[in-house]
């Protein structure tokens, strides 16, 4: 819950939107490639973990903030939009299995 009120908040200043808007999560997550990404690293001090490619068109990346163990997903297309389409709280990274 902190998490999503913590990025509500970025989102909405980061955005342009009112701050005092009362609106879901869900109205305020796509923007621009370059500037979410650079709110992702500026503001939240997300760190990107991975990337994969969904389809031609579309990659998707998952945002870790090491401090707190925040994470986001965000789904990029090629018209340059980029969405976060999940995110959650307590990321753990796995650590491979010693061989």
């Amino acid at each position: 819950m902190r998490m999503r009120m913590r990025l509500f908040f970025i989102l909405c200043c980061g955005l342009g939107a009112p701050p005092s808007a009362i609106a879901a999560i869900s109205d305020f997550n796509c923007d621009d490639r370059t500037r979410l990404t650079a709110t992702l690293e500026g503001s939240l001090r997300a760190k990107r973990q991975g990337v994969g490619l969904r389809d031609p068109g579309t990659t998707l990346e998952v945002w870790v903030t090491p401090e707190n163990g925040d994470w986001m997903i965000v789904q990029h297309y090629a018209s340059g939009t980029s969405c976060i389409v999940a995110m959650g709280e307590y990321w753990e990274t796995a650590r491979p299995n010693p061989a």
